[in-house]
């Protein structure tokens, strides 16, 4: 029998490539999504993409959740609301959706003993963790003179600097208090995941939607800061398949409650802009611009020792390769007025002027 696997968020960014990787190896898919405009501008084709049946819900809704789940195997729980910024001040929805939503996908996943692989974040760990000059591990932020930041470990404290962030961490400790209960359920903690098919259009997610922009309008990419903040960029096709492994060994979830989710390499925003500008054929030099958005961290990358004993697939996809990836995508669309990320912005100035 077809085993059939709920993808709640389906219909997003992740939840496509997840589809299509799990499609490819012969099982069904279903998905149950809000379909958000501003993560959706073409809805109906976020469905046609998706591959299976896609059920328009709230994760909030336990009817909605539990009408889903009907003849599922396992579970994916990708819902969420996710813009960093933005959760500085659409506190509620980020806060009902994360945690609530979450509690309401666990509750009844428990109720038909459903395995749950639960979509957390790198940004549980806030601004990481940073090496001193004798070896010894700290969390102080700003860092101590001569301390240099180090990948994060899944041990490692929940420090988050974001609302989004402490949904995150209030959801992992919901999926622990269920694991505890018997439930088969694992938080992945993705790093910055890229590729084709990411929202243009939504301000508030995903630097490469900002320069890929510009770079359509023959302009450089815009850099925060001077371009050294660091990340950890995973392809959206290795999440995918992180995730089809994680579902097709669920033994190996045993007393593992957060596993890494990236590449394992450290990329400075300089480069990341410098690969987008050369793979859209702009000449221009970068620009850079002193802004700091709250919610915004210095440098991030993953620890996969975690990953790697549990024998989770490493990440085949380039830097170059997903970036060339989404800029080819991103010219193949609608033009995006770079002007939206302004907008945002102005949104936050104007909160932190109301705190």
């Amino acid at each position: 029998m077809v085993q059939t696997i709920l993808i709640t968020g389906g219909a997003g960014f992740i939840g496509r490539h997840t589809s299509a990787a799990l499609r490819s190896e012969g099982f069904a898919v279903k998905a149950l999504d809000l379909l958000n405009p501003q993560v959706h501008r073409d809805a109906d084709a976020s469905v046609r993409a998706f591959g299976g049946e896609v059920m328009q819900g709230d994760v909030r809704d336990a009817s909605a959740v539990a009408a889903a789940m009907e003849g599922v195997s396992h579970v994916v729980h990708l819902a969420a609301e996710t813009g960093v910024g933005q959760s500085m001040y659409e506190v509620d929805r980020y806060e009902t959706v994360n945690v609530d939503g979450t509690r309401v996908v666990l509750d009844e996943a428990q109720k038909r003993d459903l395995p749950v692989v639960v979509a957390s974040s790198r940004a549980v760990y806030g601004p990481g963790a940073y090496l001193l000059p004798d070896g010894t591990r700290s969390y102080d932020f700003p860092p101590a003179p001569g301390a240099v930041p180090t990948d994060s470990l899944e041990s490692d404290p929940h420090r988050p600097v974001s609302v989004y962030g402490q949904t995150k961490s209030d959801a992992e400790r919901i999926a622990v208090e269920r694991a505890s209960a018997g439930l088969p359920v694992i938080c992945i903690r993705p790093q910055n995941v890229i590729g084709a098919g990411q929202a243009l259009h939504n301000p508030y997610t995903g630097v490469l939607a900002a320069f890929a922009a510009r770079l359509r309008q023959g302009q450089a990419p815009l850099v925060y800061g001077d371009g050294s903040a660091t990340r950890d960029f995973i392809a959206v096709q290795d999440v995918a398949a992180m995730i089809r492994w994680l579902l097709g060994n669920v033994d190996a979830w045993s007393g593992v409650p957060a596993v890494n989710v990236g590449s394992g390499e450290r990329t400075d925003l300089t480069l990341l802009a410098t690969t987008a500008r050369d793979a859209a054929g702009v000449t221009a030099p970068l620009e850079h611009v002193e802004i700091t958005r709250p919610g915004d961290i210095d440098h991030a990358c993953a620890d996969l020792t975690v990953a790697d004993a549990m024998g989770l697939p490493r990440a085949q996809v380039s830097l170059r390769q997903a970036v060339g990836e989404f800029i080819e995508f991103a010219e193949s669309e609608s033009p995006v007025d770079p002007a939206i990320w302004d907008v945002a912005l102005k949104e936050l100035e104007t909160v932190e002027q109301h705190d």
